[in-house]
């Protein structure tokens, strides 16, 4: 079987970028904010982050749980802020390389070097980063396809969004390896047929590493 038969699907978001969770320090520091301001902590302490709970519970959108946060921040620095891409922006805009999972750039690339298909299927990449935010970004150059809702408007866990990736990439779901950090977005990709590794913030390699074996890859 040609190696180009095989993809990896990722989502961005947390699965390629640190969460914005793990990197609270950065955001203080860019914003002058002092140490410690920002406690909310999504997966990381759920048991303190109630709004957070309340996204996991179905409650409220991803896209809600943001907004808040953004409304949060944007009063705490006096900003006029309206949307996520803006706090985004002003939080790691100015380096983004510096987010980067460190486990996802290796993965990609012992993909991208055994031939197999790369593709991203996000969300709100844009609506989140901004339209330039990838432009930075010198490894989003090997992604064979990249299928961002900001424009589509069908949100994952809908079936057409797995469904226009696998269409962009010209591979049957069972060829291609889905890895999301949301389970409703796991149990999306599986009701297609796609095989997935629901990506564990808390444990980055041991994620990668499963999706790379999916894949017939040795990690690292």
């Amino acid at each position: 079987m040609p190696r180009d038969t095989e993809a990896l699907v990722l989502d961005f978001g947390g699965v390629v970028t640190r969460t914005l969770f793990e990197t609270h320090d950065l955001t203080e520091k860019a914003l002058g904010l002092s140490a410690g301001t920002l406690t909310w902590r999504g997966p990381f302490a759920p048991e303190t982050d109630p709004l957070w709970t309340s996204m996991q519970a179905d409650e409220i959108s991803e896209r809600d749980y943001w907004r808040r946060r953004t409304e949060e921040v944007a009063a705490l620095t006096n900003r006029p802020w309206t949307e996520m891409a803006d706090f985004v922006k002003a939080a790691r805009g100015a380096d983004p390389e510096a987010v980067m999972r460190p486990e996802a750039l290796e993965a990609i690339e012992t993909a991208r070097q055994a031939g197999r298909k790369l593709a991203i299927l996000s969300n709100e990449l844009d609506l989140f980063y901004g339209a330039d935010f990838r432009s930075k970004l010198a490894f989003l150059d090997d992604f064979d396809v990249i299928i961002d809702a900001t424009y589509t408007k069908i949100l994952k866990p809908d079936p057409r969004a797995y469904e226009l990736c696998l269409k962009e990439l010209g591979l049957p779901a069972e060829s291609c390896v889905f890895v999301d950090d949301q389970l409703r977005n796991i149990n999306g990709a599986d009701a297609v047929g796609m095989r997935t590794v629901h990506f564990n913030v808390l444990d980055p390699a041991a994620s990668y590493a499963d999706a790379l074996r999916l894949l017939g890859l040795s990690p690292g």
